[in-house]
C-alpha cells in the first residue's frame, strides 16, 4: 500500500525500516519454530544487526517499585553480558527491562559483538507507525538506535486488546528463555511463559512478597 511504500522510503537518518518475509535471510530463524510464524514482519531499527543470544523479560504493567527496579537491573546485567533483552514495550516491567538493556548496551559498545547484535528488541501489538503506549515514544526511538522494533501488524493498526496475547508468542520464541519478574495469576505474562514452555524454552520467575498480587503468578510458576 502507499503508506507502507512511504514508510520504507522515508526512514529517519538514525535507523532503517524494512519488511522481512519468511524467506528473507534477515527473518529471525527463532520465529520459524512457531506453528504460525508471521508471513511478514515490519521492523524498524538497526536492521543490519542480528539477534544473537536473547532472553525475554515480561511482567506486570503495574509492578511494585521493587519489581520495576528488578526488571531494570536484570535488563541491564543481561545486556552487559551480551544477551539481547526481548520484551513488549508495555508500561511497567517491559519498559523497565528495555531501559535497563539500553544502559547495559553502553557497557559493551566498544566490544565487537555490540556492532553485530541488538541490545534489545521490542515486539509490539500495533503498526510500527504508531507507538503504544504514547508515554514510550522516546523509549521506542532509543530502542531503534540500539536494537529493533518488530510488528506483524500492518501500518496504522490500532492497539486492539486481542493483538497483545497473540504477539506474546513472538516474544517467547525469540528468547532462549523467558524471565517473569512480576505477574498476577491471570496475566499475559503467564501466557508468554506457557508459550515459552511449549517451545521448549527455559522459564524463570523471580519471587516477591507473599502480600503482593503482582507476585502470585511468579510463585505459581515456581
Amino acid at each position: 500500500c502507499v503508506r507502507t511504500q512511504q514508510w520504507l522510503k522515508n526512514p529517519p537518518d538514525t535507523h532503517h525500516h524494512a519488511l522481512w518475509t519468511l524467506g528473507d535471510a534477515h527473518y529471525p530463524s527463532e520465529l520459524l519454530q512457531l506453528a504460525d510464524p508471521p508471513l511478514v514482519i515490519y521492523v524498524a531499527g538497526q536492521t543490519a544487526r542480528t539477534l544473537g543470544n536473547a532472553i525475554a523479560i515480561v511482567g506486570s504493567r503495574n509492578p511494585t517499585p521493587q519489581g520495576a527496579q528488578t526488571a531494570a537491573q536484570f535488563g541491564e546485567a543481561l545486556s552487559a553480558a551480551d544477551l539481547c533483552v526481548v520484551s513488549g514495550l508495555a508500561l511497567g516491567v517491559d519498559g523497565a527491562a528495555h531501559k535497563g538493556a539500553l544502559r547495559g548496551g553502553k557497557v559493551r559498545e566498544m566490544t565487537p559483538s555490540s556492532a553485530r547484535h541488538w541490545h534489545t528488541v521490542a515486539v509490539v501489538g500495533t503498526g510500527l507507525d504508531r507507538v503504544y503506549p504514547r508515554q514510550h515514544q522516546t523509549l521506542a526511538h532509543d530502542i531503534a538506535l540500539q536494537g529493533l522494533l518488530i510488528s506483524e501488524y500492518h501500518l496504522g493498526t490500532a492497539p486492539l486488546a486481542h493483538h497483545f496475547p497473540k504477539r506474546n508468542r513472538l516474544i517467547a520464541a525469540l528468547g532462549l528463555g523467558t524471565l517473569v519478574v512480576e505477574a498476577a495469576l491471570k496475566s499475559g505474562s503467564l501466557i508468554t511463559a506457557k508459550m515459552a514452555l511449549e517451545l521448549g524454552r527455559e522459564v524463570l520467575a523471580i519471587p516477591g512478597s507473599i502480600h503482593a498480587t503482582q507476585s502470585h503468578g511468579c510463585h505459581a510458576l515456581i
